[in-house]
């Protein structure tokens, strides 16, 4: 099983970006994270961070016939980008969202996921955690 793990807007900014809500570890402890449950499930996997919208399209574009899985924190994205959701449904790749925070409890405009439209599963406020679970669900759905 292939899977690619799609960061999107700030989460390179882990550790300083509201550290009480998101946490002190940064950026490169949670691509470390993902690669040892990667390994540890014997998954091949890419990491991508991208702070622009139209290049996260690309790479889930480019995603086409290369991976079997998505795991997407699409950030602030989640709430905005209909071109993200409409590119995973273009690819038709099986989907899982993931979210650091529990963005249920926060702001009244963090409760519309337009990647969550597409998504089989999403994991929210686990942290780190939250994408062992989403590529658990990949591998024990489709592996």
């Amino acid at each position: 099983m292939k899977i690619l793990v799609i960061n999107g807007p700030n989460l390179n900014m882990l550790g300083l970006r509201e550290p009480d809500l998101y946490g002190r570890q940064d950026y490169a402890a949670l691509v470390q994270y993902v690669g040892d449950c990667c390994k540890n499930m014997d998954v091949e996997h890419e990491i991508f961070q991208s702070n622009h919208e139209g290049e996260i399209v690309e790479k889930i574009q480019k995603a086409y016939k290369v991976f079997d899985g998505i795991v997407i924190n699409a950030a602030a994205y989640t709430h905005t980008s209909v071109a993200i959701l409409d590119a995973l449904k273009a690819v038709s790749i099986p989907a899982v969202e993931v979210h650091l925070t529990d963005i249920a409890l926060r702001e009244q405009f963090r409760q519309l996921s337009y990647t969550g439209m597409y998504c089989e599963m999403t994991y929210k406020g686990l942290g780190f955690e939250g994408y062992k679970k989403a590529i658990e669900y990949l591998c024990e759905k489709y592996k």
